[in-house]
């Protein structure tokens, strides 16, 4: 299994982001990856949010793992964000241009 090196809320902050801007989804920009990367912070609160309501897995998700493991899993990436490592004290990773989905 991969392992994302970047923050899980950085990663949830850009794909809002990306939601926002790019053509591929709600947004304008063809390549609205230079624009995510300077705005996904402006989406940390957000991503905070998302992650808060991941905190209880649903029925699908209980019946394919363990409970519990899922649980700390989501607290540690908000205690992360909770410490500033999930948003100014990360590098943004460069962002990757496509034009498909």
């Amino acid at each position: 299994m991969d392992i994302a090196t970047t923050p899980a809320i950085e990663r949830i902050a850009r794909v809002l982001a990306g939601e926002r801007l790019s053509s591929n989804a709600q947004g304008e920009q063809r390549h609205a990856g230079p624009e995510v990367d300077e705005t996904w912070r402006d989406f940390v609160e957000q991503a905070i949010a998302v992650l808060k309501t991941l905190r209880e897995p649903d029925e699908a998700m209980e019946r394919a793992g363990d409970v519990a493991v899922w649980q700390r899993m989501i607290e540690a990436a908000l205690e992360r964000a909770a410490d500033g490592q999930g948003e100014s004290a990360i590098e943004p990773e460069p962002a990757v241009l496509h034009d498909g989905p």
